[in-house]
């Protein structure tokens, strides 16, 4: 049946009530706006975490439509649909199970992009009070607009990879943003001496790239293109590998450029340069976490970078050893979002000077 314009309507006038609510209660307050971006980057965290976790769960597809569940607001509502595709295809995309996995990222992600309006209306009205002006949080609201467009098209495009990874990424730069913001928002702490500025800026672009290959992995379902570890299918680089089909964009999934099914020597080549990846960021922030904890005024961010690099190197391997255990990779993936956190953090600390 869908939802009625009624329920549009309240959904919509909830939404605005949680956001004038939120506004009315930072107002020109300093230390609540900073608050509500910190609550907000922990939700945008379990977001990116949430959503890893449908998408390593194959609930990608538990809704086969949106904003809704079959045009309702919850799965329970929709449970005759998803009965009648359930009893079509027991093992297939539309489950209960997966319906509410599927719904449950939309709902957060409906509260985390409630919270950002909330924070962007804040900035606007203290009219440049808080740190950080407007820009930062208007660019917030286009990013989650187009997080916003990305989701549906990740659903209605039946998960296309280009258009997956997408997504993923700008999650994670939402994340990224609101760190800065955070960061902006709490007492400076000038770090004296020569801190390693340069290297830190060239580690936290080595890093997003290595994100981004991950996540093509992963929204290609590659991660067992190579079974054995350290080496690949017995090989230190296996013979055959296909870049040119593994790395086309525009195409969909399983499918190669002219639609036919992918071969598994594509699968390969993503898989493997993910770990040429990992082996260029280990490297990178290896030496940056270690020039880092060499001064005293850094050693807490190089201890923290390294333990997080260490743990996410053994993560990976896990994922490989242990065939891709749900545990294990969907803490790969918030290992990642942790990383790049990291990376922000020591970037602006690095580059905070006495005003």
């Amino acid at each position: 049946m869908g939802m009625t314009a009624f329920e549009r309507g309240l959904i919509g006038i909830v939404t605005l009530a949680l956001v004038a609510g939120i506004t009315f209660w930072v107002r020109r307050d300093a230390a609540r706006y900073a608050k509500l971006v910190g609550l907000t980057l922990l939700a945008t965290f379990c977001l990116i975490v949430l959503g890893a976790f449908v998408r390593l769960s194959d609930a990608g597809l538990g809704c086969p439509d949106w904003p809704g569940c079959y045009g309702d607001f919850t799965p329970h509502q929709a449970r005759e649909h998803i009965g009648a595709a359930e009893a079509e295809m027991p093992a297939g995309p539309v489950t209960m199970a997966k319906a509410w996995k599927e719904m449950l990222h939309r709902y957060l992600a409906m509260a985390t992009g409630a919270l950002i309006a909330s924070i962007a209306v804040s900035a606007w009205l203290a009219r440049g009070a808080f740190p950080g002006g407007r820009a930062l949080p208007g660019a917030l609201v286009v990013l989650v607009a187009f997080q916003a467009a990305l989701g549906a098209w990740t659903v209605t495009l039946l998960l296309k990879p280009a258009i997956v990874t997408s997504h993923l990424l700008g999650g994670l730069a939402l994340l990224a943003l609101l760190a800065w913001l955070r960061l902006r928002n709490a007492p400076a702490r000038i770090i004296p001496g020569s801190p390693p500025v340069v290297l830190a800026g060239v580690a936290l672009v080595v890093l997003i790239a290595q994100i981004a290959l991950g996540g093509w992995v992963s929204t290609n379902y590659a991660a067992l293109a190579c079974t054995d570890f350290p080496l690949c299918r017995g090989e230190l680089a296996p013979q055959g590998m296909q870049f040119g089909h593994a790395f086309h964009v525009l195409r969909e999934l399983g499918r190669d450029a002219e639609g036919a099914l992918l071969p598994i020597d594509a699968l390969v080549a993503i898989h493997w340069m993910h770990r040429l990846g990992a082996v260029v960021a280990g490297v990178v922030l290896g030496w940056l976490a270690w020039r880092l904890s060499r001064g005293e005024a850094t050693r807490g961010l190089g201890i923290g970078l390294g333990a997080l690099l260490a743990a996410q190197l053994l993560l990976g391997a896990g994922n490989v050893l242990f065939s891709l255990p749900l545990p294990v990779a969907v803490l790969h993936n918030a290992g990642a979002a942790a990383l790049l956190a990291m990376m922000v953090v020591v970037n602006y600390r690095l580059r905070q000077r006495a005003a």
